[in-house]
């Protein structure tokens, strides 16, 4: 199957997704959003738009190789007035000249015939046609990726904004609740004033956070809605076994060497400079000769005064030899020109090299320490909440302060939002390693799609 029939398959089965989703447009799952994208996101939209145009460049260099044949139809009314020296002037004294009128209807009809034999040119133009469609196939994979890379990431931002306004509602709530304690303790006489005060001043932070994380929720929110092309009220959570992926293969070596083969942006760099190569043989073959195939059938009534009342049919066949002696330096200086552009990319290729390299090695890096980092951060959380209850227990006992109560919730609150953050950068970091290794395909995303389920 092509990738263009491919394309349309999935265009299609989104356009399904969305009608039979339209009634809970609210809720959005990975999967569903990316479907959506397919069909709204702009950016992807005009990427498939420039590989439907790219893909004619290879007819358009194979054009040069095959015939062309043009038919001419034309027809005309003529009247003509011939005047000449009288042939008769002895016979007809004082009539020096005689004037002739004419009045006649032509008609021309031509079929021709031109094929290339030989030409230098059209050959160069036919193999960079085809480095064109492969130059324009190969960054239409590298943006089909990208899709996959700003909607995981726009996901993974809407999502973590919503866990981080849960977190600080969550920690409004508890500071409300202390603050309701405090003021019993204070009404029996075993608070006091300060604590109260203490209370206070974090519930009135918590309540900013709780406004500036609804904020910042709504901004990213919309970012996502302008991917999916819909309004996006809710999404699927992150599910609670969360569970680590290994790395294969585990050396950075044979990743680097499958970023070599296999990414698209390389790729695309190597057909560049292919495709400028076939300029440089295309600007030379100026100087070349070219052989051409012509042939006609000609048929003309009336062409002109002379053949007037007479019927013609004329059929030809021949080779026509082309050869350039001299255009004024113009062949020169485009084979000039080829050669700087040649030189150009192929060092834009060893720069997309070197960045994709790097990408590669932050991402690799990146899998390897978010295991670290998710274990210590999940032992850390475990330990914020024991802490949380025992300083609450140990207020009670007189061995503990308000203070160490309201610390220790901002200290679980902030933890839980550094694991949630360390989970959405390493599924973002598995998806990006191999969008780096360019071997990222749908099957990855349905991987990273199962670590989010429906909200209860």
């Amino acid at each position: 199957m092509t990738t263009s029939r491919m394309r349309l398959k999935l265009v299609a089965a989104a356009c399904g997704i969305c009608l039979l989703s339209a009634g809970s447009a609210s809720a959005m799952g990975l999967m569903q959003a990316y479907e959506s994208a397919l069909v709204n996101d702009p950016t992807y939209r005009s990427a498939v738009s420039e590989n439907i145009a790219g893909k004619e460049f290879r007819k358009i260099g194979r054009a040069g190789l095959l015939p062309t044949v043009q038919y001419n139809y034309g027809t005309a009314k003529n009247q003509a007035e011939i005047t000449q020296p009288n042939p008769y002037i002895s016979i007809q004294p004082g009539v020096p000249t005689i004037t002739n009128n004419y009045d006649y209807t032509s008609l021309t009809n031509t079929l021709s015939l031109r094929q290339t034999l030989f030409s230098l040119d059209t050959t160069a133009r036919y193999r960079q046609g085809i480095a064109q469609t492969n130059y324009s196939d190969a960054l239409f994979t590298a943006r089909s990726k990208d899709l996959m890379i700003r909607l995981v990431a726009s996901y993974a931002d809407a999502k973590y904004a919503e866990d981080q306004l849960d977190l600080f509602r969550a920690q409004r709530n508890a500071f409300a609740e202390q603050k309701r304690i405090n003021e019993r303790m204070f009404e029996k006489g075993e608070g006091t004033k300060t604590d109260m005060l203490e209370t206070q001043a974090k519930l009135d932070v918590a309540e900013a956070q709780v406004i500036e994380a609804q904020d910042n929720l709504l901004t990213v929110r919309n970012t996502l809605a302008a991917i999916v092309g819909a309004e996006v009220t809710q999404l699927d959570g992150l599910r609670p076994d969360f569970h680590i992926m290994s790395v294969v293969p585990a050396s950075f070596d044979e990743w680097m060497n499958i970023a070599n083969e296999n990414n698209p942006e390389i790729i695309a760099g190597k057909y560049s400079i292919e495709a400028s190569e076939e300029e440089i043989n295309k600007s030379k073959a100026g100087h070349t000769p070219r052989l051409e195939l012509n042939a006609s059938y000609n048929r003309a009534i009336s062409d002109s005064l002379v053949n007037r009342s007479q019927d013609q049919t004329i059929k030809s066949i021949g080779v026509q030899l082309v050869i350039p002696l001299y255009s004024g330096g113009y062949v020169n200086a485009i084979s000039n020109q080829a050669v700087a552009n040649r030189d150009k990319a192929r060092a834009e290729l060893d720069a997309t090299r070197n960045r994709i390299l790097i990408e590669l090695r932050k991402q690799f890096n990146a899998m390897q320490t978010g295991v670290t980092k998710i274990d210590a951060l999940q032992k850390s959380v475990n330990s914020a909440t024991l802490l949380v209850e025992a300083t609450k227990q140990s207020v009670k006992g007189g061995v503990r302060i308000n203070l160490d109560v309201l610390s220790a919730e901002q200290q679980l609150v902030a933890t839980k939002r550094d694991l949630a953050q360390a989970k959405y950068n390493y599924l973002i970091s598995f998806l990006k390693l191999r969008v780096a290794a360019g071997n990222l395909t749908m099957d990855d995303l349905q991987t990273v799609s199962a670590y989010f389920s429906p909200l209860n």
